[in-house]
């Protein structure tokens, strides 16, 4: 079995991840998306609970399971109720899954920081790696960090310039959501109130 391991705050999901994994689907052909809430050691704080988090990350997996996608979420970064480090997500998955194959997605700008992440060495040993994101515009491949082998990351030209912020700015303010966010997802934030400038 082939899974592909998706990890963010997802606070709120939106359009780009959707269609980020819409994109995976095609081009990888996982046989199942694992969606981890990421409980990130280099942000302070979210702009609401995990369990609403995790909640919109259902959303999302059910997003994809309109369309025939298997996915399903993980809570066990929130579980743990201390900071996640990628390096431990992917070898958690691995102690489930140990004869499957693994694919982490990840976008450009969280590659480019991979060095910084802890035991990052280790991580082209435990999965494949699927790079989202726009080229740097000098060349046609992305800037890969000393360390990791050409042969180890796969490069995915991908660009949809959506982000939570600009989302959680938009509700505030009571501008539209159209073309940003799943349906069922900003009824979810609607229902809960999420977002909304205080």
């Amino acid at each position: 079995m082939h899974i592909a391991l998706y990890g963010g705050s997802f606070d709120p999901p939106h359009n780009a991840h959707l269609a980020l994994c819409l994109f995976a689907s095609e081009l990888l052909r996982p046989d199942r998306f694992m969606i981890s809430v990421s409980n990130n050691p280099f942000k302070w704080r979210y702009a609401v609970a995990d369990v609403y988090r995790k909640q919109m990350a259902g959303l999302l997996a059910g997003e994809l399971a309109g369309v025939g996608i298997v996915a399903e979420v993980s809570g066990w970064e929130l579980e743990k109720k201390q900071p996640s480090y990628t390096v431990d997500l992917v070898r958690y998955v691995r102690s489930i899954y140990p004869n499957d194959r693994l694919t982490l997605l990840i976008g450009a700008d969280s590659y480019r920081e991979i060095k910084t992440w802890k035991s990052w060495e280790s991580i082209p040993s435990l999965c494949d790696l699927a790079v989202f994101g726009r080229s740097d515009g000098r060349n046609s491949s992305f800037p890969r960090p000393d360390g990791i082998a050409a042969d180890e990351v796969r490069f995915i030209e991908f660009d949809y310039p959506v982000s939570s912020t600009q989302i959680r700015e938009a509700i505030a303010a009571g501008l539209p959501l159209t073309g940003l966010i799943p349906s069922s997802i900003r009824r979810y934030i609607v229902e809960h109130d999420l977002y909304r400038s205080r």
